[in-house]
């Protein structure tokens, strides 16, 4: 009896501890730039793409590009790239950059 009590003490407190919020980081290590290229390569490539659309009248549309739709960069990086892309696109077409400095 006295051991399952003890047990019990023990078990009580881990399986609460397992179910806290933890901070997690993950972009750690040595790969975490490459993946910071690739959203800053979208972010860039999208500014131009929104900016070409808006000055053209154009509705926003994303997938009209072949870059979003294909992004010219390792598979890997697909992802932050195309949120890069997404994120410089909306930031052009709705008139975010104004003479030179990011809104």
């Amino acid at each position: 009896m006295r051991k399952a009590l003890a047990l019990a003490a023990l078990a009580i407190p881990l399986a609460l501890a397992g179910c806290a919020e933890h901070d997690r980081s993950y972009y750690s290590g040595p790969y975490a730039p490459a993946y910071e290229r690739f959203a800053e390569r979208g972010l860039h490539d999208g500014f131009e793409a929104g900016r070409h659309d808006a000055s053209r009248g154009w509705r926003p549309d994303l997938d009209r590009h072949g870059d979003f739709r294909n992004p010219p960069v390792d598979r890997r990086g697909y992802r932050e790239y195309r949120h890069g892309f997404h994120e410089g696109y909306e930031r052009a077409y709705r008139g975010g950059y104004r003479d030179g400095d990011w809104r």
